[in-house]
């Protein structure tokens, strides 16, 4: 059952019986990853759905996100693959030179046709698509583009958008909505923050052949995920000709010939072609008119829900970025999911979503990939642990001379020998800590790791063949 989403809880005159005397059964505000998986699931039970998206299907993820940061990231890894040939014997005729118009223009064209399959997706579970920005006039009415639809529930699924704090020149800095459709290509690129976005980015520019910055106001960046992943991740970086900067702020930003000056709150200044406020996003709650309808909100800013995706106004519904979880295109799918399974299933799920040991990769160079606790949670929460971890060179590495390392770590509950935490940083991390990410979801023993007979040779099979307590 769903608990109550607050204090201001609105009674709904919506029977638990369907009824015909609005538009729609289901009117779903955003069509990013979420939004369309709500949209053509609830469909597909029966219901009348409309969407509403004033910008591009797919939302961020498709857009200005997920999406063209992979195909960036694969661009930026052919740098090395050019390096590491010469020692497998393949000589190139003459320099590799990169194009960033080219890759540019090729993302653009592949976003288009996801944009479009997104809409055919729509069309073909009879999802009736509304361009515009929609806005709630009532807890069963929203008006688009001057149009007045009613709805027996609405769902807020608008996602987030960029934030850059203020400061001077702060409007001089670009975001990850902008970044990668830049006119020309940046010589000297900066980065400001310290998460996913900023780490990714960094990575990103520096492997095309930008001189790249990355400045942080904390001591390490990454918070929030496992010590050890978050040192070889800065030491790696480093090495690989990351400029990192901790410690330290952006003052100002002025305009001087040919690029910025930057000025850091530790006294240096920087001239650089652009910067990247990568310093968090926020919900795109603007213009829903959610406020005059008193939907309630948490301190940091996101709707408030229940278990069952309810607002504090039972007939209004939010999931996805916008509701607080983790931001992860994933996460807003399994919400959505489960979501339609409540309001427009026969059998109602058993209980909550269950948020435990969501896998997540970093796509920095080398990639992170990590599932379950960080060996800082483990000893919070369980107490006596066992840690296993090894650093290596990568076979492929001995001949292609290059001196990236990598990591793979295991964090094993001492009293039930539950492998409570997977974590690697190298070649393919996201890749490898998906299939691990299924051993941890289903509660696997250590001893069940150590009796799965690994796949030679590979990287991966260091996770079965880990026998040597690092530390407890």
């Amino acid at each position: 059952m769903c608990r109550a989403a607050g204090p201001n809880e609105q009674e709904d005159p919506v029977s638990e019986t369907r009824t015909t005397q609005y538009d729609w059964d289901l009117f779903v505000i955003g069509a990013g990853s979420g939004g369309v998986r709500a949209a053509r699931t609830a469909a597909a039970t029966g219901v009348r759905v409309a969407v509403a998206e004033d910008r591009y299907l797919g939302g961020t993820c498709v857009n200005v996100g997920c999406v063209p940061k992979k195909l960036y990231s694969y661009a930026a890894h052919f740098h090395d693959a050019f390096e590491d040939a010469g020692g497998f014997g393949w000589e190139l005729p003459e320099a590799p030179r990169f194009d960033w118009a080219t890759l540019r223009d090729n993302k653009v064209g592949e976003i288009k046709r996801l944009n479009g399959i997104y809409g055919r997706l729509l069309e073909g579970a009879g999802v009736n698509l509304i361009h515009g920005r929609a806005r709630l006039l009532d807890p069963h009415t929203v008006e688009v583009a001057g149009e007045v639809h009613t709805a027996e529930k609405i769902l807020v699924a608008a996602g987030g958008w960029p934030w850059v704090p203020e400061f001077p020149g702060s409007d001089l800095a670009l975001t990850s909505n902008e970044v990668f459709d830049l006119e020309r290509f940046p010589e000297r690129f900066l980065v400001l923050g310290g998460g996913y976005i900023a780490v990714e980015f960094a990575s990103i520019f520096n492997g095309l052949g930008s001189q790249t910055h990355l400045v942080y106001r904390g001591e390490l960046f990454l918070r929030g995920f496992d010590q050890q992943v978050r040192e070889f991740t800065r030491d790696q970086m480093a090495a690989k000709g990351v400029k990192l900067q901790f410690g330290t702020n952006v003052e100002r930003i002025e305009r001087c010939d040919g690029g910025l000056r930057v000025t850091l709150t530790s006294g240096e200044v920087l001239e650089v072609d652009a910067v990247l406020a990568a310093t968090g996003r926020r919900p795109h709650l603007a213009g829903l008119g959610l406020e005059a309808l008193d939907v309630e909100l948490t301190g940091s800013g996101h709707v408030k829900v229940n278990e069952c995706f309810e607002t504090s106004v039972p007939s209004i519904l939010a999931i996805g970025d916008i509701a607080g979880g983790p931001e992860l295109t994933p996460v807003a799918l399994a919400e959505a999911m489960h979501l339609v399974a409540h309001h427009f299933g026969d059998t109602p799920p058993a209980g909550p979503l269950d948020y435990r040991n969501i896998p997540t990769a970093v796509f920095c160079h080398p990639n992170i990939g990590t599932v379950g606790l960080s060996e800082e949670q483990a000893r919070e929460r369980c107490g006596a642990i066992r840690v296993y971890a090894t650093e290596f060179r990568p076979m492929k590495h001995t001949l292609s001379g290059s001196q990236e390392r990598c990591l793979m770590k295991l964090v094993v509950d001492d009293e039930s020998d539950v492998v409570v935490g997977a974590h690697m940083v190298g070649e393919e991390a996201g890749e490898v800590i998906q299939g691990i990410a299924i051993a941890v979801r289903a509660g696997l023993a250590k001893a069940d790791f150590d009796a799965t007979v690994g796949i030679h040779p590979t990287g991966a099979e260091e996770f079965v063949t880990l026998r040597t307590v690092t530390r407890r």
